[in-house]
């Protein structure tokens, strides 16, 4: 629009300009100067000064606005894009045109500031990284940029140029900052007669024809030690997790059969012993110690595991196992826990301890969510498919899962329970995985979780 009027303006100006040109020439051309040589003389010099008027006006109306447009340019050059432009006086198109000169300054104010924003937020989150990171001007030695983490690794003070670290740690300055590390190396440096091991890598880039150096720094050293610290700190607190989950069972049936020797040496008229029972007992406290020990060397090096000690068992004969085992603890819980078999001839070949470990996990899991819950009913299910695989399964009437963590649940050591280490459904999936089986959950919030183990 600015350009329009501007060239209707010019238009109009040049056109006014040659038909006073063109008059001037016509009025000359007819005037008989022999005759009235005064009155040609004026006419001529009045058209004449009408001409040289309108052709100043011309050059003023261009000049003005190349001076406009020089003048913009000028602050371009220097980056002052905080000026204002009138938009209130002037010529129309000098108006616009004044009004696209702020609109391209408010432009670039708000790129800057936006860039400048950018910059602090990437400043800030660099110096809150345990990343050392350095920039600097190779040729002067001049440090461009550098994070608290650098100085904290190195144990230098704020450095303004690198001669520094030269002069006072020569040996660390030629490690550091004479070699190239385009790669990533891990090297180990002296820091204050200590050795730290590192990681590093570094790189060269070019800003306006200078050469800068980028080098990033991380000590490795403390986070090994961090990661190996964790490690230990959460396998013990698996393995106590996995050896309580046994040894409760355990303990709750030597207590039972404890109780009732204790009340036959007391009265054992009223109170005969079962010799029979107590012999399945201690063969159950047993099998379960055995299963135990023979879990924790596994765990030890389960990743490593290629054979299993398996064998063929009846699965009724499996589920009398463990319900020896969990009976005692479940009259306490006010829990039914039943056992259903279509086929009391079901057979299936397993790792009897192993397979008897995930049931204890999956049946306690299932004994956690249904507290709280009226009629807490836990049913174990054994049954053959249509396609030969033979599968067990447990169901409960509890809580359920919920569906934004069910993904998660056999992710090792990620657990919900205050208490729980988040190993016992990854441990699970990994035993049934030496099996070549599988393991599946399905579970509606609020109406229970059922858990197929599936050979």
């Amino acid at each position: 629009m600015a350009y329009s009027k501007y060239k209707w303006a010019l238009s109009i100006r040049v056109m006014v300009l040659f038909f006073l040109l063109l008059g001037l020439a016509f009025t000359v051309s007819k005037l008989d100067f022999n005759t009235n040589l005064s009155i040609a003389i004026i006419i001529t010099l009045l058209m004449a000064i009408i001409a040289v008027f309108s052709f100043l006006n011309l050059y003023r109306f261009i000049m003005k606005r190349f001076a406009e447009m020089d003048d913009f340019f000028e602050s371009v050059k220097y980056r002052d894009f905080s000026r204002w432009f009138n938009e209130t006086s002037g010529s129309q198109d000098i108006r616009t045109l004044h009004k696209g000169f702020n609109e391209v300054n408010k432009t670039i104010n708000a790129i800057n500031y936006e860039k400048e924003a950018q910059h602090l937020y990437l400043q800030k989150i660099l110096e809150l990284v345990d990343t050392g990171i350095i920039a600097y001007n190779i040729e002067s030695g001049e440090v461009l940029w550098g994070n608290d983490a650098f100085k904290n690794i190195l144990n230098v003070p704020s450095l303004k140029t690198i001669h520094f670290i030269k002069d006072r740690k020569p040996d660390l300055y030629k490690i550091i900052f004479e070699n190239n590390y385009a790669k990533g190396d891990d090297i180990t440096i002296n820091i204050d007669n200590e050795k730290v091991k590192i990681l590093i890598s570094s790189s060269v880039f070019l800003i306006e024809n200078i050469n800068y150096k980028l080098i990033v720094l991380q000590n490795i050293e403390d986070t090994l030690n961090r990661n190996e610290s964790e490690a230990w700190r959460k396998l013990l607190s698996v393995m106590t997790h996995e050896i309580m989950n046994s040894i409760a069972p355990i303990s709750s049936l030597a207590e039972t059969l404890q109780s009732k020797v204790g009340l036959s040496i007391q009265d054992s008229d009223n109170y005969p012993l079962d010799m029979n029972d107590l012999d399945i007992g201690i063969e159950s406290i047993k099998k379960r110690s055995e299963g135990l020990l023979k879990f924790a060397k596994t765990y030890r090096s389960l990743n490593k595991v290629t054979t299993l000690n398996l064998s063929k068992i009846l699965v009724g004969e499996l589920f009398d196992n463990i319900k020896t085992l969990m009976l005692p603890s479940f009259k306490e819980k006010d829990t039914d826990l039943i056992f259903e078999s279509e086929n009391t001839t079901l057979e299936i070949e397993i790792d009897t301890y192993l397979i008897e470990q995930v049931l204890i996990n999956l049946i306690l899991n299932a004994v956690e969510a249904c507290k709280g819950v009226k009629n807490p009913k836990i049913i174990i299910q054994a049954k053959k498919t249509i396609g030969g695989q033979t599968v067990l399964k447990i169901t409960d009437n509890g809580k359920g899962i919920p569906d934004e963590i069910i993904d998660n649940i056999f992710v090792p050591f990620f657990t919900t329970k205050k208490t729980g280490s988040g190993i016992g459904l990854s441990l699970c999936k990994q035993i049934m995985l030496l099996h070549k089986g599988n393991i599946q959950i399905k579970s509606i919030e609020h109406k229970g979780t059922s858990v197929s183990l599936m050979f």
